[in-house]
C-alpha cells in the first residue's frame, strides 16, 4: 500500500527560516516522504536554501511560479505531489519528529477521519501553549479549529476545489477545512504536541485590519452559504461567539459546572 506522504512548503520571502523548516522535516521517524517547496516568486535566497536541500536528499523537490499568493502555491504544490497524504507546513513553522508517524497510524486505521493534527505551541515573539478548542462542525463555522499543517487524504482534497484563491488576505485554511469537513467525516486531535506556530512582527492574520476581516467573513459565507445557513450562523458575527468562548465568565463557568455534568453522566449509565 502506497503511503507516501507529500509535504508541501510553500515560501515566499522566508528563506531565512526555511532551513529550520526542512530540518525538521528530515527528522521525522515516518520515513516514506517527499518534500515539494513551492517558491512562489520570492526575491530573496529561498532558491540556493531548497537546492541545497534538494542536492543532500532526493525526497526534496524545488519547483519555481510567478506570485500567486499562499493558496495558489499550495494547491500548485499538492498538484505536484504523488503522495497517498498531504501536509501543508509553513516555511516558518515546525512539526514533531513523530507527528507524521502518528497521523498516518491514525488515518490508516479509520477511513471515516479525514483529518489528524494534535496539539501546538507558539515560539518567537511568543511562547507556550496554542489553546485551541475541540473540534465541532457548527464551533468550525464560528471559529477556525485547525491549523494549516494538519494532515489528509489527496483523495479528500480531489473532492474540494482546492485552497480558494479567493481567500487573498488570509483564513485560507479555514476555508479549506469548511470545504472538505461541510460533507461530514470525523477529526481527530493527537493529545501531544505535533505542531510549533511561529509568532513574528508582521504575521499575516495579526496585521488584518476590521476592513480585511469583513471581506474575508463575506468570502467565507459566499464560498459556504448552504453550511452557513443551516446552522443560522452570519460569519460577520462570528466573532462574538469567539469573545464569549474565551471570556473568563465562560470559562469559569465550564470549570464548575464539569463535576455536575459527569455526576449526571455517571447516573444515566
Amino acid at each position: 500500500m502506497n503511503s507516501l506522504v507529500s509535504i508541501i512548503v510553500p515560501c515566499y520571502n522566508q528563506a531565512n527560516f526555511l532551513a529550520e523548516t526542512l530540518d525538521c522535516v528530515l527528522a521525522q521517524e515516518f520515513k516514506d516522504w517527499e518534500c515539494i517547496i513551492v517558491n512562489d516568486g520570492s526575491p530573496d535566497n529561498t532558491e540556493g536554501v531548497a537546492n541545497s536541500y534538494c542536492n543532500e536528499d532526493s525526497r526534496f523537490k524545488y519547483f519555481y511560479k510567478t506570485n500567486g499568493g499562499l493558496s495558489s502555491a499550495r494547491n500548485f504544490g499538492i498538484g505536484k505531489s504523488a503522495g497517498k497524504y498531504i501536509l501543508p507546513l509553513d516555511s516558518d513553522d515546525k512539526i514533531a519528529s513523530d507527528y507524521i508517524k502518528l497521523a498516518v497510524e491514525i488515518l490508516e486505521k479509520n477511513e471515516r477521519i479525514k483529518v489528524v493534527y494534535g496539539r501546538a505551541e507558539l515560539f518567537g515573539k511568543k511562547s507556550g501553549e496554542w489553546i485551541i478548542d475541540d473540534y465541532s462542525f457548527n464551533k468550525l463555522l464560528a471559529t477556525n479549529l485547525i491549523y494549516c499543517s494538519a494532515l489528509y487524504r489527496r483523495s479528500d482534497y480531489d473532492r474540494t476545489t482546492g485552497y480558494n484563491e479567493n481567500m487573498k488576505f488570509g483564513f485560507e485554511d479555514w476555508d479549506f477545512w469548511l470545504s472538505m469537513l461541510e460533507s461530514g467525516g470525523d477529526v481527530y486531535r493527537i493529545d501531544k504536541v505535533m505542531f510549533y506556530y511561529r509568532i513574528r512582527h508582521g504575521s499575516m492574520l495579526r496585521s488584518l485590519d476590521r476592513e480585511k476581516q469583513n471581506y474575508l467573513r463575506n468570502q467565507l459565507y459566499e464560498n459556504h452559504r448552504k453550511a452557513y445557513s443551516e446552522y443560522l450562523l452570519d460569519p460577520l458575527n462570528t466573532f462574538e461567539y469567539t469573545t464569549i468562548y474565551s471570556s473568563v465568565e465562560y470559562r469559569v463557568g465550564k470549570m464548575l459546572l464539569t463535576p455536575i455534568r459527569r455526576i449526571f453522566k455517571f447516573f444515566r449509565k
